[in-house]
């Protein structure tokens, strides 16, 4: 699979729906964000319910979502990093978190509260501060790109003629 034709042939996607370009790119800025998150298996759940609450375009939503998994083989070092940010920010005086070492956890202790609370919170908050500007940058472009886009669409687009005369004038 070839991920520089995926990306050409969503971006064709994207272009091609119809709607307000403020829209569209509040729908791309949405999934891009929820990307980021580790909520594997909510992810496109909550794109959807964050684009319909803020009335962006779903599908766009979706789509950058999906597009953003192109990036899935480098999610664990993206992981990690957003990890570092948040228990930086989480930690009183701010300290970055010990070194990786193996951990023996067995598949039960993952499901453990402490877990989601010792590991969860700093990735979830780290990934909310990552893919802020993310989100926010591709907001823009997305808007830019799609207004433009738009706006040749129309200058090609024939102006409609007068009304269609009548054949029958009686």
């Amino acid at each position: 699979m070839n991920p520089q034709r995926w990306l050409h042939d969503h971006s064709l996607k994207l272009l091609a729906i119809r709607d307000t370009p403020e829209a569209i790119a509040g729908g791309v800025a949405i999934g891009i964000f929820i990307g980021f998150t580790p909520l594997f298996g909510l992810k496109t759940v909550l794109t959807i319910l964050f684009a319909w609450l803020t009335r962006s375009n779903i599908i766009a939503a979706v789509l950058a979502s999906a597009a953003h998994d192109v990036i899935l083989p480098l999610m664990p070092v993206v992981f990690r990093w957003e990890y570092d940010i948040g228990f930086w920010l989480l930690s009183q005086p701010h300290h970055l978190p010990p070194p990786l070492r193996r951990m023996h956890l067995e598949g039960h202790s993952w499901r453990r509260w402490t877990t989601f609370f010792t590991v969860g919170k700093p990735l979830l908050v780290g990934s909310a501060v990552c893919g802020a500007p993310f989100a926010l940058l591709s907001y823009v472009l997305t808007q830019r790109l799609v207004a433009r886009h738009q706006r040749k669409k129309q200058a090609q687009t024939p102006p409609p003629q007068g009304p269609p005369a009548e054949e029958n004038p009686s």
